[in-house]
């Protein structure tokens, strides 16, 4: 009895196999798509029964109570052998018997997600029954970085010449997903870097410059001290030997006139010399020497953090302790590998001192009460710098006194004397440059001419005061003869 039972089960279980029929689906995978690029998404499905309908979704990131929500973006219905796309677009799609497709042009970031076919067949014995099946593929949106930039942390800062200084490039990469690869580069050779722990951090306010965490500074001021110099340069000559006895005698120092008396008495005598119209200017560059004890060790730090729009911020750091004869007008460059690029993505700087520095002043042939304006308008610059890098502290002071009003310096790549007074004709004024590659003095004259205008002026109030005291002497003399003629009477 058990044979003939098992084999009539066997063929209801096969009868009922072919009555219901099969359905697989599957979607063709994807690599990672770069945002403006057009996606075809590919669904394909077997079966031997007759289509129902074909609906495709795409699967919120955001998630709902009722677990992620599902955004219809196509529909396929057999029954009325219609179709309708929810894209809002209007993006075609091409019907294939066994294929459904949906074209995505130009992806963008919200493009990015979980998408979703899912295909329903009529069962071979009856169309009340639908058997149902459904593929998944998981479409990945990458953003290939906006900007790039090479910055110096902590800039501008003072510079000391008397000690060797730790130096920190920063490459700060934006606009990229994912994140990007980040490495340096010196006269184009990859740098061997020494890594340190990566984290990440809150992006910086822009508002305070692209320096990096003093805290982060004090803590890594241990590692690298090691690396400090051991000789320095102690001379401390910035001048010229006859501006420094000048100021040793407690005059201006300035050139071609022995003192402030010849300036005074040659204005004097001539309002006007054309030789003297455009000032003297005398530079002298200071430059840090000291004796590396072995090749500097480069640290590398990375941080990353991700941005309101979906993209990445990365910030890459290299610190090595600076060497002024080494580093000088040396050629450091951050390269960026990202999927979403052909090719590396590069900023790049040259370190540079600052030298030979382009003065201006406003008006050119100043008078007594105007207001002068001296201005550092740039530097000459070497064959292979455009600038100069990091950016120069400027301090402005007085040979032999304080400034006009009163300070003793004045920071600032602009020097602004308010109404000039005669007694500053002939006065020399000092502008240091300086940045951790080294330091320049430029020494520039004031030459201050009469003003005619305001000569006139004295003129006319000296005649208003004669005549003033003429009509005061003669009313005095009437008064006088009056009481006299009173008394004879």
């Amino acid at each position: 009895m058990s044979g003939p039972l098992t084999l009539c089960c066997l063929l209801a279980a096969l009868s009922l196999t072919l009555t219901a029929g099969y359905l697989t689906v599957s979607i063709e995978p994807l690599p990672p798509v770069v945002i403006g690029d057009t996606v075809t998404l590919k669904c394909n499905f077997q079966t031997d029964g007759s289509l129902r309908e074909i609906v495709w979704f795409r699967v919120s990131t955001q998630v709902t109570e009722g677990g992620s929500a599902k955004q219809k973006i196509f529909t396929y219905d057999a029954m009325y052998n219609t179709s309708y796309s929810h894209m809002e677009d209007q993006r075609r799609r091409e019907d294939l018997v066994y294929q459904s497709t949906v074209r995505l042009p130009e992806v963008q970031m919200e493009d990015d997600g979980l998408y979703e076919c899912h295909v329903g067949i009529y069962e071979r014995s009856s169309t009340d029954r639908v058997i149902l099946a459904s593929g998944s593929i998981s479409l990945t949106v990458i953003v290939p970085p906006k900007s790039i930039s090479v910055v110096a942390a902590n800039s501008p800062a003072p510079f000391s010449r008397y000690e060797a200084q730790n130096f920190t490039l920063v490459c700060i990469v934006t606009g990229a997903k994912p994140a990007p690869m980040v490495y340096f580069k010196r006269d184009g050779e990859l740098i061997d870097v020494v890594p340190t722990a990566q984290f990440s951090s809150p992006v910086d306010d822009q508002s305070k410059g692209p320096g990096l965490e003093n805290s982060w500074d004090k803590a890594q001021s241990g590692l690298w001290s090691s690396r400090a110099l051991t000789s320095r340069d102690l001379d401390d000559t910035k001048l010229h030997k006859s501006l420094s006895t000048l100021e040793q005698q407690g005059k201006p120092a300035r050139l071609g006139q022995d003192g402030p008396e010849q300036d005074g008495e040659q204005a004097e005598s001539d309002p006007e010399p054309t030789t003297e119209v455009i000032p003297e200017t005398v530079v002298s560059r200071e430059f840090p020497r000291w004796v590396q004890s072995s090749d500097p060790l480069y640290y590398f730090q990375h941080q990353q953090q991700a941005t309101g729009d979906g993209t990445m911020e990365v910030r890459a750091m290299l610190t090595w302790s600076l060497n002024p004869q080494l580093d000088n007008e040396a050629l450091f460059s951050c390269e960026v590998n990202h999927p979403a690029l052909s090719m590396p993505m590069q900023a790049e700087v040259t370190l540079a001192a600052p030298r030979g520095p382009k003065l201006s002043m406003s008006p050119s042939k100043a008078r007594v009460g105007d207001t002068v304006r001296i201005l550092v308008q740039g530097f000459q610059l070497g064959p292979s710098a455009s600038e100069v890098f990091p950016e120069p502290i400027f301090t402005w002071t007085k040979v032999g006194g304080p400034l006009l009003d009163g300070r003793e310096e004045h920071d600032g790549r602009e020097l602004v004397l308010e109404r000039v007074p005669a007694e500053l004709n002939g006065s020399m004024f000092r502008c240091t440059a300086q940045n951790p590659l080294g330091s320049t003095d430029t020494h520039t004259r004031l030459i201050v001419f009469d003003n005619p205008r305001l000569k006139k002026g004295k003129e006319h109030f000296i005649a208003i005061d004669a005549a003033v005291t003429h009509c005061s002497l003669s009313f005095t003399s009437m008064l006088l003869l009056r009481s006299f003629t009173c008394q004879l009477t």
